[in-house]
């Protein structure tokens, strides 16, 4: 049977592997090929969701 302390090893030793598993994933789709444009993305005003200004 498997001690208390030796289970918690198991179970962290499992999440450290499948953040791992998740991160290299994520970089191998390309998830991080362009930071710059997503950085530069948000700081761009879109027409569409200005409010109208008052009519003269």
């Amino acid at each position: 049977m498997i001690s208390g302390i030796a289970m918690i090893i198991l179970c962290a030793l499992g999440v450290g592997l499948g953040a791992l598993a998740i991160l290299m994933w994520a970089i191998s789709s390309g998830q991080y090929d362009d930071p710059e444009g997503d950085a530069m993305r948000i700081l761009i005003d879109d027409p569409a969701d200005t409010p109208p200004g008052p009519h003269r």
